[in-house]
């Protein structure tokens, strides 16, 4: 009997997706889905980008450099020294995605057996290029009680054994919108230093920090320049997901080589999307400040919405466009299963994400949901109204005063 690979069984489907088929379901029946499961913006994609792939007159779409084109690294460099983060065009490989980024940083820096510690809840995916690379994740619990703030340093050092290889963050956090203080990096950086680890910092969603926050930099963290390896990505800055480009950023140059080699041997990233990218770092001002007050407005309205909703807990998000939402539910997956199979509202349902999948330890996030606020305030104001009606017919549903 012909077997699949134990990565193939072990790999985790992504929480985020693999409630489609329901979802495909109710349209078949004629519902309307808002989705409120997956981090695709509606806001339009720049459009410069868009102009330049409309007029780009190529005979021939070629290959391009393995590390991406060089016009396109340049001018990323230049972004990121805007940023007050000083680095070079030598000190960045892009990728197919920020996806891609995550994979060659791990098949880099890690072998099999290696292990990472995640602050969980965190993206999904990282779970699924762990077991690819034949990676351990051992998880520190940030709680919603708490805002998901960095869970203590002691934490992480609790679970740092002789495998340990490195610390991931995720700033602003998916899926909890959570943005950490330069006083947490520090912390961290303090332990880096202590045990010589990597740190990995997902900062693709940057641009999107609130209530007049500051984003803060793990390349600006100093005495451990040679630790920090840095993802981010085109796909949320400027709201252009498909064109799939990515970087890896460190100035640790065997990283960046051996990163090189396994870029060679998927060729090249994208050439077109390469170039709608080029394009989106002359994006105005303007853009980011009309869609930062549309983030704004749509977070406000939802954690203000689903707060008011009995025995529902949502933090204000201080970045990002999601937040992890406790309900008063038996099972957040069921309920999620439920509002496509067997609920509607007026013709229309909503797709959550349940939250389990972004947690680690087996049974935390049950019943929790990750929401992106990626819709419009029209489209928000439907979402919560038929949520908030869901939650009141939901037969699973967990009375107020047991719920804490």
């Amino acid at each position: 009997m012909l077997q699949i690979s134990e990565k193939g069984k072990h790999i985790p489907a992504s929480p985020i997706r693999k409630l489609v088929p329901y979802a495909d379901q109710a349209k078949l029946k004629g519902i309307k889905v808002y989705h409120l499961n997956i981090g695709q913006p509606d806001i339009r994609t720049p459009h410069l980008a868009l102009e330049v792939v409309r007029r780009t007159r190529l005979s021939v779409i070629e290959y391009t450099p393995s590390a991406g084109n060089l016009s396109l690294r340049q001018k990323l460099a230049h972004y990121y020294q805007k940023l007050n983060i000083p680095v070079t065009t030598e000190d960045i490989l892009i990728t197919t995605g920020g996806s891609e980024a995550i994979l060659f940083a791990f098949l880099s820096t890690l072998n099999e057996g290696d292990e990472l510690i995640i602050p969980e809840p965190y993206y999904a995916n990282y779970t699924a290029f762990a077991t690819m690379v034949g990676v351990k994740i051992k998880s520190v619990t940030a709680k919603i009680e708490n805002n998901f703030a960095l869970p203590p340093i002691s934490e992480f050092e609790k679970q740092i054994t002789p495998r340990t290889k490195g610390i991931v963050i995720i700033n602003p956090n998916n899926p909890t919108g959570y943005l950490y203080s330069q006083k947490e990096l520090e912390d961290l950086a303090n332990i880096v230093k202590k045990y010589d680890l990597y740190l990995y910092s997902d900062e693709v969603y940057r641009r999107y920090c609130y209530d007049g926050l500051k984003h803060y930099s793990v390349m600006n963290l100093a005495g451990i320049e040679q630790n920090t390896i840095l993802f981010d990505s085109m796909s949320k800055r400027y709201s252009e997901c498909g064109i799939r480009i990515g970087a890896i950023i460190t100035r640790n140059k065997a990283v960046l080589e051996a990163a090189l080699k396994f870029g060679m041997a998927r060729l090249c990233p994208p050439a077109l999307g390469q170039i709608a990218a080029e394009a989106s770092l002359d994006t105005s001002e303007e853009y980011f400040t009309s869609v930062y007050q549309e983030y704004i407005q749509r977070r406000n309205y939802m954690v203000e919405t689903l707060n008011e909703m009995p025995g529902v807990v949502c933090p204000m998000p201080k970045g990002a466009f999601y937040s992890i939402v406790r309900l008063p539910v038996d099972d957040a997956e069921k309920f999620s299963r439920w509002l496509l199979e067997e609920f509607s509202y007026e013709g229309e349902t909503v797709m959550l994400a349940p939250a389990s999948g972004f947690y680690h330890s087996p049974g935390l996030g049950k019943n929790e949901v990750r929401i992106a606020y990626v819709l419009k305030i029209s489209e928000l104001k439907k979402a919560m109204k038929i949520l908030a009606i869901a939650l009141k017919e939901y037969p699973g549903r967990i009375n107020e005063n047991h719920s804490h």
